[in-house]
């Protein structure tokens, strides 16, 4: 493999936009219903990766777990490790979610542990897509109500992620918690799903936090 040039795409002094920040989230926190059964927060500019490669090679596997200190997930699944989250989206792909900022370091930190020797990619996207955690115990009524995808808890448990049909278009459904679920959204689609969460949301009363 050639080597690459590795470059940090968001300099610290240059302030992003979320792909909702139009929307004023954080004028809207505290002002939903009281006892509202589903809470939605944004968790803008993280930073969004995908891993390219082969699992079936121990040199991609063991280097990919040096680098993160995660095993490679497999189908339907993700992993974590802090705040860092490995998620697959198909055999030879993967989706790293990082703290801001981290975004740099870390496809750094990867290459050097998967080194020039091996077929790999790793791409920074974090520009294209936004995460939005639902929590509450009404979010798997809502999620019902948007997606032909069986959600029940036989079918979905705590730590699958799958990419789906949504409210007429795609995005990532991750289960990260008993009462918690992340949708990872493409930029050009954030705000027809932001309208469309509220729309579905009504019902059970929507609280924007924090």
């Amino acid at each position: 493999m050639t080597a690459v040039n590795v470059y940090k795409q968001r300099p610290d002094k240059i302030e992003g936009q979320s792909p909702l920040h139009h929307a004023g989230l954080a004028e809207l926190v505290g002002k939903g219903k009281s006892g509202a059964g589903v809470h939605l927060r944004e968790k803008k500019l993280l930073g969004h990766l995908t891993l390219r490669g082969d699992a079936k090679d121990p040199a991609f596997a063991g280097g990919v777990h040096k680098a993160l200190g995660v095993e490679l997930p497999v189908a339907l699944t993700l992993v974590a490790n802090g705040s860092l989250s490995l998620q697959w989206l198909a055999p030879d792909e993967w989706l790293l979610i990082v703290p801001r900022g981290e975004e740099f370091a870390t496809e750094k930190r990867l290459r050097e542990a998967l080194g020039n020797e091996l077929h790999y990619a790793v791409v920074n996207v974090s520009g294209g897509q936004t995460l939005l955690e639902l929590s509450g115990p009404k979010v798997r009524e809502m999620l019902m109500k948007s997606t032909s995808y069986d959600v029940h808890p036989s079918n979905f448990p705590v730590g699958k992620a799958v990419g789906t049909h949504f409210a007429k278009t795609q995005l990532v459904i991750r289960h990260t918690a008993e009462e918690t679920w992340e949708l990872v959204v493409r930029r050009s689609f954030a705000d027809y799903i932001w309208l469309w969460l509220q729309d579905a949301s009504a019902e059970f009363g929507l609280a924007i936090e924090a």
